[in-house]
């Protein structure tokens, strides 16, 4: 789509950023995502959290704070039961309290698959901003959240998960990364996004070449969420994976990432981490942060002048 020229336009989507950001003045520019999706668990409840905590976190992905949301839902209207969909509205409004954002109305319609999720508006400071566009060579990669989620609820769909593996997999969706995203301009991040469909290696792509660097990832730092490799391992690979592989292309050399590695960096997430590139120094004092908080968190590699691929896993 041709963009329309507006100067307020501040963030569009050109770079796939993970939200829009238009300045209403000097002090204050509005943060504007919409994501919804359909259920990824058996829970209703569950389900109407994780789709809040995945809308929710476009904006803190950007530095911003959230302030109110509308509700987006499509529902098989006789063909399940309403109480589904009370539970499923009841979960997300539960989230978006817990985020301290009132949701203040939305749209439905009669839709044959079920879709839940959220037009989450925000506000920060226009020179808060925190895009995926802006990472320097010598920053270091933080990540927030351990990655699988895809593969564990791919295997769910299948009855081939257990209870601990799905259990681990709803606690990392349901963890919302207001803590994470409050920091972000606090320790001077240069560039931020969050993961999620694209998995870990897509959304790192994108901030590589909007960024015009090359990231170098440790593959064995990258954290995983119990029981994805053994699901991974009986096979249990959801279709986006060979997606995303097509959507990285060429650009990412995977000479130091076992295949297994392969499938769970390219793994789609759901409500995943943010993804966090800053000076080293910073990135030291945001992990302590965030460990004190309770948050899990990493440094997983390293950003370097462009090199001949976007991304470089070790």
């Amino acid at each position: 789509m041709p963009p329309i020229p507006d100067a307020n336009v501040l963030v569009g989507f050109e770079a796939a950023d993970d939200a829009g950001v238009y300045r209403l003045n000097d002090e204050t520019a509005l943060v504007q995502t919409v994501d919804f999706f359909t259920p990824v668990v058996d829970d209703p409840f569950i389900y109407g959290q994780i789709a809040a905590a995945n809308a929710l976190s476009d904006v803190y992905a950007m530095g911003g704070t959230p302030l109110f949301a509308l509700a987006v839902l499509g529902f098989p209207e006789g063909s399940a039961p309403e109480e589904i969909l009370t539970d499923i509205v009841r979960g997300g409004t539960e989230k978006m309290r817990e985020a301290s954002v009132p949701v203040i109305g939305g749209h439905s319609v009669q839709d044959p698959e079920m879709k839940f999720g959220y037009c989450v508006t925000g506000k920060v400071e226009p020179e808060n901003v925190v895009t995926n566009g802006a990472a320097r060579p010598g920053d270091v990669l933080v990540l927030t959240k351990p990655l699988g989620s895809g593969i564990i609820t791919t295997a769910l769909k299948f009855g081939k998960a257990t209870g601990e593996q799905v259990q681990a997999a709803i606690e990392v969706m349901l963890e919302l990364n207001q803590v994470a995203g409050s920091l972000l301009s606090v320790h001077g991040a240069h560039a931020a996004t969050d993961i999620t469909g694209y998995g870990f290696a897509g959304h790192a792509f994108e901030i590589a070449r909007a960024s015009g660097v090359t990231l170098v990832v440790e593959s064995a730092a990258i954290p995983i969420i119990d029981g994805t490799i053994e699901l991974a391992k009986k096979g249990m690979l959801p279709g986006g994976i060979m997606t995303n592989e097509a959507y990285v292309g060429e650009a990412v050399s995977w000479q130091g990432a076992t295949e297994l590695q392969k499938h769970i960096f390219l793994d789609p997430q759901t409500s995943g981490g943010l993804l966090i590139s800053l000076a080293e120094k910073a990135g030291k004092k945001l992990l302590n942060e965030l460990r004190q908080a309770g948050i899990t968190a990493h440094c997983v590699g390293k950003v370097l002048p462009r090199e001949e691929f976007l991304i470089r896993f070790e």
